[in-house]
């Protein structure tokens, strides 16, 4: 928590090195054979499509675990890959354990296979290979499970009351708490949001290059923008260490929050505030939707606060807020209108 460590200790740790700083680093692909090359030129390949950066990153992983599988079988190129090799890759997915013994989830088991199966297009169609091993694998079923009941009113009341303000940290921190909420954007759309973002007289935030690189204006309510600006006024210069630094939340070393460390910051207040539940950035992002929805919102309006290309993905919150329902239920269902039991 911010208002144990303090501003004052803060000031005086500001020497450390940038690289120490939170984050989690890349990784870097195994050296060695023509299949490793390839895959740099994909990633390539990517970033001269206008692929985001997390999206490489996410792939580049994928493929450094495939590698690593890869060269453990003396599979170095890519005409050693058959569909049979990746169809026992594909079990090795399936049998993996992660440190707490659980499984990978379908979903990322999905995206893994996804990403090697892009791969193989890729090398097909630059002619590194004759024909697509990948073109026939058979991604896992997709699950249909329902996002994280979203939290009470009161339990959000007691995680945006953990961080200290009177602390200059913890008032920072609160601010960013109040933001997400009111605003439901991305842990990586609030790291990248700077000051000129911010339009007090017209109340929005410009959420720029968002996911999938699109732009978006929010609303911020007036209880977060009450605490923006006090943060902007009281807080923000003191942490500053550029006068030209532009980015709005900035660390006690006066620069940009990695997204990582700003989930491990919510992460802690969650756990702290004792409510029963687990949970990080999204989870603010889920409270805001599913509050507005039951607050009689229309979905179309969640889906632009979102900043959802598909109205199917914010759909699924409509799942998950139950009171509406529960209305509709007690109003409309026989049995509700009856008597007590036993007559």
């Amino acid at each position: 928590m911010a208002g144990k460590k303090g501003y004052e200790v803060t000031k005086r740790l500001r020497h450390r090195d940038k690289g120490k700083r939170g984050g989690n680093a890349a990784r870097a692909l195994p050296a060695g054979g023509i299949l490793s090359l390839m895959v740099e030129q994909y990633l390539e390949s990517l970033a001269v499509r206008n692929y985001t950066t997390r999206t490489i990153e996410d792939r580049r992983s994928a493929l450094t675990d495939f590698l690593l599988w890869a060269h453990q079988r003396d599979l170095t190129t890519p005409g050693a890959i058959s569909k049979t090799m990746l169809e026992s890759y594909q079990r090795h997915l399936w049998r993996w354990r992660k440190a707490n013994g659980k499984p990978l989830g379908i979903s990322t088991q999905r995206k893994r296979l996804g990403t090697i199966k892009d791969l193989f297009a890729y090398l097909t169609k630059q002619n590194h290979i004759p024909a697509n091993p990948a073109s026939e694998l058979e991604l896992p079923r997709k699950e249909k499970r329902l996002p994280q009941e979203a939290l009470s009113l009161q339990q959000v009341k007691a995680v945006l009351n953990v961080p200290d303000i009177c602390d200059p940290l913890g008032l920072r921190d609160r601010t960013m708490l109040e933001t997400f909420y009111s605003t439901g954007v991305r842990r990586a759309e609030l790291a990248n949001l700077e000051i000129t973002d911010l339009n007090r007289d017209r109340q929005t935030l410009q959420v720029r290059q968002g996911k999938g690189r699109k732009d978006r204006v929010v609303p911020v309510g007036e209880r977060a923008l009450q605490w923006l600006e006090k943060y902007l006024d009281d807080v923000r210069p003191r942490l500053l260490l550029d006068a030209n630094e532009r980015t709005l939340f900035v660390t006690s070393y006066g620069e940009a929050f990695n997204p990582d460390v700003i989930s491990r910051m919510v992460s802690k207040f969650i756990k702290a505030a004792d409510v029963g539940r687990t949970g990080s950035c999204h989870l603010l992002r889920h409270c805001c939707a599913t509050h507005m929805l039951e607050g009689g919102a229309d979905i179309r309006f969640i889906q632009q606060l979102l900043g959802h290309e598909n109205l199917e993905t914010t759909a699924i919150y409509t799942q998950v807020s139950i009171e509406q329902l529960k209305a509709v239920h007690a109003k409309t269902h026989p049995a509700e209108s009856g008597g007590r039991p036993g007559k």
